[in-house]
């Protein structure tokens, strides 16, 4: 399923908005709404790994085995540690590799908790890990989820728990928004700084994505003839996604999310979902125009971890080593920022990402061949 051509595509178009949102103030103006966007890139990355990694948790039950949390649990760190450490490594050793000039401890990175303990803005330097926090705590609890929805199912209890974690992602925003960012005597200055402390970046706060793209799987899983009649429609879903994304534009008012857009801030992130959910349903689907292959959208979607961990940071090496561009924003200065990052994104992933998955794949199948088989476990002799 991870190889559709449209979950490509919305990969290739998730990675693409994050650099131009980070990247917009060097880039061309004719990118400056696409800039202004951008941020919504890790809310299409949040329905996707919810989609994806929910699907993957359910499937053994829906095949009537078990649910392997070592298994799932070494399958993740392969595929998030090596890379993510590595770069890691680089911040603190290399001062020049650092787009901003403080860091936050490293203990706040090693334990995945930047984005709830951060002294924002005192310290920016790969901020941008907040989003890899929220999905690795999303990692460690959906099993633990799973297997106690899994003890006794029931379609009731899984649509009340999802509806009960959109409405406390609502009601616990608003709170903050009032009583906390936009409280009496609150400066400009400090209302920002707790906006994003509060708000953006904390996982409890930014669930929505994650949670539709699991109501995906489930729908998937669990109602195959209910999915089969909605991939029938992938164009509708499409067109349906878009309406609701330009929605949930609207209400933070068509740029980056701001505490004066008290209804953006308090509904429009279960907006974003939905309209998400419904373009990574029409991109699973059987029909519609995201099944067509977009060229360079399977490369872009196989280096989009690698791109998102670096691009901020070899920009910042390419002002660097060429200061002219720190002064110039037209298609040259872009082009050549889009061949470096690209460039050593392909490089940290032949490195470092793809052997340690041919490394997780080899493992995951020596330990398959090394466990008896059910008969086997019945019937010594064989």
């Amino acid at each position: 399923m991870s190889r559709l051509h449209g979950l490509d595509t919305l990969r290739a178009v998730a990675i693409v908005a994050v650099m131009i949102f980070h990247l917009q103030s060097f880039l061309p103006s004719a990118l400056g709404r696409i800039g202004d966007l951008g941020w919504m890139g890790v809310d299409l990355f949040f329905v996707l790994s919810g989609f994806l990694i929910g699907s993957q948790l359910l499937k053994p039950f829906a095949d009537g085995q078990r649910l392997r949390l070592r298994d799932f649990y070494i399958r993740r760190a392969y595929r998030i540690l090596p890379a993510y450490l590595v770069v890691l490594l680089l911040y603190f050793a290399v001062p020049a590799w650092r787009e901003h000039e403080r860091v936050a401890a490293a203990w706040k990175f090693l334990t995945f908790t930047a984005n709830l303990v951060m002294n924002y803005p005192a310290e920016l330097a790969f901020s941008h890990a907040w989003s890899l926090c929220v999905e690795e705590h999303f990692y460690l609890l959906l099993p633990c989820l799973v297997l106690w929805q899994m003890r006794r199912p029931a379609a009731w209890k899984t649509v009340s728990l999802i509806l009960s974690v959109v409405l406390f992602g609502v009601l616990l925003r608003r709170w903050e928004l009032l009583h906390v960012v936009r409280a009496p005597g609150v400066s400009d200055d400090e209302m920002w700084a707790l906006f994003m402390k509060r708000i953006y970046y904390p996982t409890y706060c930014r669930l929505d994505g994650l949670v539709s793209g699991v109501a995906l799987a489930c729908i998937r899983t669990f109602r195959p003839v209910w999915w089969a009649k909605v991939s029938r429609r992938g164009s509708s879903l499409g067109v349906a996604g878009l309406l609701v994304c330009a929605a949930a534009m609207w209400s933070f008012g068509w740029e980056y999310p701001t505490p004066d857009r008290a209804f953006g801030v308090v509904y429009g992130f279960p907006l974003i979902s939905l309209g998400f959910g419904l373009l990574v349903a029409s991109a699973a689907s059987s029909s519609g125009p995201l099944q067509l292959p977009l060229p360079g959208a399977k490369t872009l979607a196989t280096l989009a971890f690698s791109l998102y961990l670096t691009h901020k940071e070899i920009a910042h090496l390419d002002q660097t080593i060429f200061p002219w561009l720190t002064h110039e924003s037209g298609w040259r200065a872009a082009g050549i920022y889009a061949v470096s990052c690209l460039g050593f994104a392909a490089l940290l992933y032949a490195c470092v990402e793809r052997p340690f998955l041919i490394l997780r794949d080899r493992q995951m199948r020596s330990a398959v061949a090394r466990t008896p088989s059910v008969e086997a476990r019945l019937d010594p002799a064989l």
